[in-house]
């Protein structure tokens, strides 16, 4: 076994206490900047390596940060773990994730885990199941801070970083508009979800601001699912006056229309067109490229830790805040029908 360098090496070194030293390393303000500053080198020299979970245990922190996505084989989500990992390494947080698969059960599982670890902070975004929030309202009682992401729910008083799905879902409907459709249909999310919730309003939004009639049978309930882009385009197929375009409350959505209409040798952009929301990698790459909108993923990520450190490390009392990110609509063949995007 090799040898490792501990807090009375580097006092022996330096002819000082081991007391001198160990508050040095942790910063402590009764110690100079210069003793400071020589504890560390010395410290580097010898190969130092701090023990955290000692550390830990004196300090009662951990430095890990608990997040729970709903699914991992959505790269909207990995790419938000992305955003967070980068501002949590160079924070000195290590990141502890759990994966709720969509269902309220693991979720509270999930909290569970991060309790017996006694992470620091959590973010999560809500899995489409959770309808009872009381598993969240006793993490608030514990006073661990908390943030949501993405899906959230408003009413809870917690910190939220999301993106102005209203605004999102306004453009996309809007640019099928301005390319000559004139009866979208919207194949929707579970609407107990906020976000998916502000999309079918947006689409709403936009049909309202351009004098277009909302037809009640061109608004399919979905569960944002491959399926229910299936089901739902099936349907709107199957009705005597069918649309001409669809807004998928997802990706995932637009994907099973799209492969409902291939079925149905329906030409897509000409015959139908099609945009959906959250730029999953996938969809600049099947054919027709599927237009879509972006949810900037790894600034949500960034925004959401720097969030959660701030509640963290801050002494005073914290106000809550809800950051708004700005949607980016990302135009591609399948909605494309006039060859150019209006501004």
């Amino acid at each position: 076994m090799s040898y490792k360098t501990t807090i009375i090496d580097i006092a022996r070194e330096l002819n000082t206490t081991p007391a001198t030293v160990s508050r040095a390393l942790s910063n402590h303000p009764g110690i100079s900047e210069k003793t400071k500053q020589t504890v560390q080198l010395t410290a580097s020299k010898l190969n130092y390596k701090r023990n955290r979970i000692a550390s830990s245990l004196r300090s009662g922190k951990t430095h890990v940060i608990g997040v729970i996505i709903p699914s991992a084989e959505i790269n909207f989500f990995g790419s938000v773990v992305h955003g967070i990992e980068s501002v949590a390494n160079s924070n000195g947080y290590n990141v502890l994730l759990f994966q709720s698969n969509e269902s309220r059960e693991f979720e509270e599982k999930g909290l569970e885990t991060f309790l017996t670890a006694r992470v620091d902070g959590i973010l999560v975004s809500l899995a489409k199941d959770t309808i009872d929030y009381s598993h969240f309202i006793e993490i608030k009682k514990r006073a661990i801070p908390l943030v949501f992401f993405d899906r959230t729910a408003d009413d809870l008083g917690i910190d939220s970083v999301v993106i102005d799905d209203y605004k999102g879902a306004f453009n996309a409907t809007e640019h099928l508009i301005q390319q000559g459709y004139t009866r979208i249909a919207h194949i929707s999310g579970p609407q107990h979800l906020k976000n998916f919730h502000d999309r079918m309003k947006g689409y709403m939004g936009a049909l309202q601001a351009n004098k277009i009639k909302m037809d009640p049978d061109l608004i399919y309930p979905g569960n944002i699912s491959i399926e229910s882009g299936k089901t739902g385009t099936e349907f709107f197929l199957s009705l005597s006056n069918p649309p001409d375009a669809i807004f998928a409350t997802e990706d995932f959505t637009a994907l099973g229309s799209i492969s409902k209409l291939k079925e149905k040798n329906i030409r897509i952009p000409e015959q139908m067109g099609i945009i959906g929301f959250a730029n999953e990698l996938f969809g600049e790459h099947i054919t027709p490229s599927l237009s879509t909108v972006d949810q900037q993923t790894i600034r949500m990520g960034r925004s959401a830790l720097n969030l959660l450190v701030d509640i963290m490390e801050k002494k005073e009392q914290h106000i809550k805040q809800k950051v708004v990110l700005d949607p980016l609509l990302i135009v591609r063949q399948s909605s494309l029908r006039i060859g150019q995007v209006r501004k």
